[in-house]
């Protein structure tokens, strides 16, 4: 049974976990499209192998990140990869972190300059204000602002897909169209999906190994994994109620929102917008905490520091960035992905041993 007194810290858990994967390319649907939508109905089957892993990969990462009792995602690393593999990851992890916000900033500016009639660096210059802001309180920060904004951004997400669906319904066949999807098959997609995925939330789940229990651990993994199968489902149906014409919007869920009805748009483009403002959070902190694990000034600067760094991927379309570095981000992390099925299971065996 699952203690009162851990429910709170369970909820900011699971809500950590989700926000850090529902972010720019999630909650604009054009991540989905990529991975998922573009497979037409063979998509869901991705997104079931995709649940499944997420379930799992979450709930080790916390249980190993307290049983190691980690600090940043480099202790980890360590334990998965061995001191040289190890510090290559860690390389390839700093990047993909940089990258990874400087896409979801790129986000905020599409969003608001495509469906709020606003300049992008209103977008951008709010989001980077909010990251200092959170940033500044640390840990703390992190969860509480996690609490308030990603069941916000989960509603959001699922209430325009649920519409998009009844507005429009599944068509019995989709049409063909020559775009492929990431990889060329649905799951190889899925498997890059959850890869590039994992880098986020191992950076900030991690820190956490200092403060929570092993079961509290595991039952964050298991409730966020579940949640962001749900989500994914949901997005890739709605997306498949618009195909194909989705294919050809920035931002598709902001277009299924307009197809339902042009009063809600700002309303669902605002909270597209703290749905990608959640992930450059967590990409702020798993970089400050890379460099400054026990917090404090260090942490800050670290923090500001690379919000500022990443400013000019700005200046690139939101959808090239995703197209263009998301698989990339996938390949890459197909290392720690394999790292994390195999090696725990190896390790627990010659513990037995011996």
């Amino acid at each position: 049974m699952i203690n009162k007194s851990n429910i709170r810290l369970i909820v900011g858990l699971v809500a950590t976990y989700m926000g850090s994967i529902i972010g720019a390319g999630f909650a604009s649907g054009q991540e989905i499209l990529q991975f998922f939508i573009l497979f037409g109905y063979k998509g869901l089957l991705g997104v079931m192998v995709a649940t499944v892993f997420f379930v799992y990969l979450g709930a080790l990462i916390l249980h190993l990140s307290v049983q190691l009792r980690t600090g940043n995602y480099q202790e980890l690393l360590g334990y998965l990869l061995g001191p040289w593999a190890g510090k290559f990851m860690d390389l390839i992890s700093i990047f993909m972190l940089v990258a990874g916000l400087g896409i979801m900033l790129s986000g905020t500016g599409a969003v608001v300059k495509e469906y709020l009639g606003l300049p992008e660096w209103m977008g951008i210059g709010s989001a980077v204000l909010v990251i200092f802001l959170v940033i500044l309180r640390g840990l703390k920060g992190l969860l509480s602002i996690n609490i308030i904004l990603v069941p916000l951004k989960l509603a959001a997400v699922c209430l325009i897909a649920s519409l998009a669906l009844g507005h429009k319904g599944l068509p019995q066949e989709l049409p063909y169209v020559h775009y492929h999807g990431v990889g060329g098959h649905w799951l190889l997609a899925s498997i890059l999906y959850v890869s590039f995925n994992m880098i986020v939330p191992l950076a900030v789940l991690s820190t956490m190994g200092r403060s929570i229990t092993a079961k509290t651990g595991i039952w964050a993994g298991i409730i966020g994994g579940i949640g962001l199968g749900f989500a994914v489902a949901m997005v890739t149906l709605g997306g498949l109620a618009f195909y194909p014409e989705i294919i050809n919007y920035e931002v598709p869920l902001l277009y299924m929102a307009s197809c339902i009805g042009n009063i809600l748009k700002p309303v669902f483009a605002l909270l597209i917008w703290v749905a990608m403002l959640t992930t450059a959070i967590a990409n702020a902190h798993g970089f400050a905490s890379r460099f400054a694990p026990q917090g404090g000034k260090l942490y800050s600067f670290y923090g500001m520091a690379c919000c500022l760094i990443v400013l000019p991927l700005t200046y690139f379309d939101f959808s090239f960035l995703v197209r263009v570095l998301y698989p990339i981000f996938g390949y890459a992390g197909l290392v720690l992905f394999a790292a994390l099925l195999i090696v725990p299971i190896i390790k627990t065996r010659k513990q037995r041993i011996s």
